[in-house]
């Protein structure tokens, strides 16, 4: 682990001459590359002299307690204090998923239970925007489907920090936990005789990339375009602007109709290609890594059943980590905060397991 630390330390030192240099101005995509690095390193480089000052001090003591009765009593809470430094370091150690500062697009689609089931994705969706809006960070739709009861068949937002946030705070780093299986236990508005219902939405959430991220030849693209319509057949539009792009060399499908153009709905369904495309690169990535570099979202799987909202009991459920919590109501409203951080620190303690166990071997 030190050797580990000491190394980041040599490199943010490093990096700070660089950025001293005035020639490596005259490049800002390179400034911009090692102002970002130099700022993800910080932390680490704060907990390591942390660190280093509390391990000099507890060693200081320790000498002069024979000799000295008021240091001998210090020693308790500078051991206190060098493994809380050492906690910090470790996990600051952990290998960090590149994409945490991103944006992200977020895609809501109903599942099992017909209406019911996209009623619940207009509610989930409420949640993650009220999420969005407590956090401070922006968010817009991108495309939508209704259903006739005014829920959703699918819906896809952007979710956009505002300025750069800090480490373990952007939208991707919070939000990347929520995909997968979400499924709902209550009495749907269209029961009449009150029994409880289970039906289930699914969640898709990618990291957004930008366009000279993602290399996209237009010939593998297969663009249709047709008429787009509303729930219920109401805002029928009279022209063929909805869009429906398929990438060949992958069967990934995107289409977008929320847009009155039909290049508005293009530039949104080539967006929300990219994100994808991008997504698919970053797993098979993910899969050939070592399981102490595999990225948070490979620990915890999207595409299982992830959590039941049980509307009856007021409970909510996170089937991956155990967290449990009674204010289902306030949830849903957007206090997402304590089950997202249950998800964090499930995956830190498996990733900092995993890199205990290569350390002993």
């Amino acid at each position: 682990m030190l050797e580990s630390a000491a190394a980041l330390v040599q490199e943010h030192a490093d990096l700070e001459k660089r950025l001293a240099d005035p020639e490596v101005f005259g490049d800002q995509n390179l400034v911009r590359k090692l102002n970002k690095r130099y700022a993800a390193l910080a932390p680490t480089v704060a907990a390591y002299h942390s660190w280093h000052a509390a391990t000099d001090d507890l060693a200081a003591a320790r000498e002069l307690a024979t000799e000295d009765a008021g240091f001998a009593a210090e020693v308790p809470s500078l051991e206190a204090r060098l493994a809380e430094t050492e906690d910090t370091l470790r996990r600051l150690l952990i290998p960090r998923d590149p994409d945490d500062d991103r944006d992200v697009i977020l895609e809501v689609k109903a599942g099992e239970g017909g209406e019911e089931s996209a009623l619940f994705a207009g509610d989930l969706l409420r949640m993650y925007l009220r999420f969005a809006e407590r956090r401070g960070w922006r968010t817009e739709l991108i495309d939508a489907t209704e259903s006739d009861l005014g829920g959703y068949k699918d819906v896809q937002v952007a979710v956009k920090a505002k300025g750069t946030p800090a480490l373990g705070e952007g939208p991707w780093a919070r939000l990347k936990y929520e995909g997968g299986v979400h499924r709902v236990q209550r009495v749907p508005v269209t029961e009449s005789q009150g029994r409880i219902h289970t039906s289930a939405a699914g969640v898709l959430v990618m990291p957004e990339a930008e366009e000279v991220e993602v290399t996209i030849d237009p010939n593998d693209l297969k663009i249709d375009v047709y008429r787009s319509s509303g729930p219920g057949g109401q805002s029928v539009n009279t022209t063929d602007s909805a869009v429906r792009i398929t990438h060949l060399p992958t069967g990934v499908v995107v289409s977008c109709q929320n847009e009155k153009s039909q290049l508005q709905n293009k530039e949104s369904a080539m967006r929300v290609l990219r994100a994808r495309l991008h997504a698919v690169a970053k797993e098979a990535a993910d899969a050939e890594a070592s399981a102490a570099r595999r990225s948070q979202i490979r620990t915890v799987d999207r595409s299982e059943r992830i959590r039941t909202y049980n509307f009856p009991e007021n409970r909510l459920s996170d089937h991956r980590t155990g967290f449990k919590s009674y204010n289902l109501d306030a949830v849903l409203d957007g206090d997402l905060e304590a089950v997202v951080q249950s998800a964090v620190d499930a995956d830190e303690a498996a990733q900092m397991a995993a890199v205990a166990e290569g350390a002993g071997q």
